[in-house]
């Protein structure tokens, strides 16, 4: 079964074979979500009596705990429950880059987890998740704000994910490769991201190897989340650890099929795009640190062809300073765009499925389309706890007849007939945050994006404003 499914992800535009072996895995999980709900709810009360083993009494007594520390520990060994909340309050002034446009909202995001170990060689878990917004402006119709109480995980692995020299995955998971600058599972939208499918990972000494056939889970505000409707991707990873100081390469080649997208024309048609590039990342001392990755997108979409590539490469030094350390990086990103919108050949890059926050500015305003990036920033980090850094970045377009795109990849401005100047702005970030314990982090940032010649022109043209301040708890971690 493995064997068919590495075979069926290198199968360009198999989307005949996608629902077959995506069928196989369920794709609606109610019934196991139930079930293991019902299995936590009795496991709970049966244990949350059981006497805790006597000890000697300390010679200052410690502080009691809450209740819900002691869950794991009066738990069946093969059960394990995590908890996890997350609260952001974050705004904008700027939106749409026009001087009356401006929001601050409360996002709420609960995540419980269950884990069951029957044996050594099969692992199950499951993870519902209540995402919420209070007081955002306007209608809000779902992804990436509001998923109320559905299910993000349900997965089985037959073999230990992280160890076995071959292991296998099936249902409802994330996706995560590299720097998960095309496919992730963009934890930091209140909604994220999960994948329904198939995976299975085979590991030597120095390489490991994944194959995967998935569907994206759609987000539906009031329905139960599916995957489906004809979007697929297929794909393997490899990852080689050959290279000095720990570096390595990691190519990979991913396949996107999806129904009823319109060419250039504005005929409806299938798309069959395949990205296939490499990673490589290391260092050139103990001090110095690089990663580049370049990936080149080839395919159709029904009578256009797809020809299209993208780039990224960021150099970083660290100084120890103490107690304290330091770590200045230059970066470079390049994606292409479009050259001649109507000649039936598509030039701009497709991001695919990213975890796309802070890789091209905190402000989220810009995706890896049409751009060139150039950044430039600091990491200081006085103590263990705390982290501070800043960043200075300036975008240009690629191609002044396509448009500028946002981390989500949505059209944010164009000028249909070109832009007369390609510079789209500057921006610059400032992020702290401070991890009191292995538990509890809190941050907080600002971006402001100086709109340049290009923004100007195709839209009001005002300055954009990004403030957040957020905490993560784990209530109750997944450990013993």
């Amino acid at each position: 079964m493995c064997a068919c499914l590495i075979a069926a992800s290198r199968l360009p535009g198999n989307s005949a074979v996608a629902p077959v072996l995506l069928a196989g895995f369920g794709m609606t999980y109610r019934p196991v979500f139930f079930a293991l709900v019902g299995l936590i709810g009795m496991s709970l009360p049966l244990h949350a009596q059981t006497a805790l083993p006597a000890q000697n009494p300390p010679s200052t007594p410690a502080a009691p705990k809450p209740p819900m520390a002691y869950a794991n520990v009066t738990m069946p060994k093969w059960l394990r429950i995590g908890v996890e909340h997350r609260g952001r309050l974050e705004g904008f002034t700027g939106a749409g880059f026009a001087a009356d446009r401006e929001d601050l909202y409360w996002l709420n995001r609960f995540r419980v987890t269950a884990k069951i170990s029957p044996a050594s060689w099969f692992t199950a878990a499951i993870q519902a998740q209540d995402a919420r917004v209070e007081g955002r402006n306007g209608a809000v119709s779902g992804a990436p704000f509001r998923d109320q109480f559905d299910l993000r995980l349900a997965y089985g692995d037959f073999g230990n994910f992280e160890k076995s020299r071959v292991a296998f995955r099936a249902g409802r998971q994330e996706l995560a490769f590299g720097d998960q600058r095309l496919v992730g599972s963009a934890n930091w939208l209140n909604t994220a991201r999960s994948f329904d499918g198939a995976r299975v990972v085979y590991r030597q000494k120095k390489f490991r190897v994944d194959g995967f056939a998935s569907s994206v889970v759609a987000v539906k505000m009031d329905a139960f989340d599916k995957s489906g409707g004809g979007t697929y991707l297929y794909g393997s990873d490899a990852q080689l650890n050959v290279l000095p100081l720990a570096g390595m390469v990691e190519p990979y080649e991913f396949v996107r099929t999806a129904r009823n997208l319109k060419t250039e024309a504005g005929a409806a048609g299938e798309l069959t795009s395949t990205t296939s590039g490499v990673r490589v990342a290391g260092r050139f001392s103990p001090r110095t640190d690089y990663n580049t990755e370049i990936a080149v997108q080839r395919g159709s979409l029904g009578s256009d062809t797809i020809s299209a590539w993208a780039g990224h490469g960021v150099v970083g030094r660290t100084v120890a300073a103490g107690k304290a350390s330091y770590r200045m990086f230059a970066e470079y990103n390049y994606a292409s765009g479009d050259e001649t919108p109507d000649d039936g050949i598509r030039g701009t890059f497709d991001q695919l499925y990213p975890t796309a926050h802070d890789k091209y500015g905190l402000a989220d305003q810009i995706g890896w389309k049409n751009i060139h990036h150039v950044r430039a920033g600091l990491e200081f980090k006085p103590q263990t706890k705390l982290l501070v850094s800043g960043g200075y970045h300036s975008y240009w377009l690629a191609s002044s007849r396509d448009a500028l795109y946002s981390a989500a990849g949505a059209v944010l401005a164009r000028i249909t007939t070109g832009a007369p100047d390609r510079h789209v702005g500057q921006e610059l970030d400032l992020q702290a945050a401070y991890t009191p314990s292995a538990r509890v982090q809190i941050s907080g940032g600002y971006a402001h994006l100086f709109a340049g010649p290009f923004l100007k022109a195709a839209t009001p043209g005002k300055s954009y404003n990004f403030p957040y301040v957020m905490i993560t708890t784990m209530l109750l971690g997944l450990e013993k």
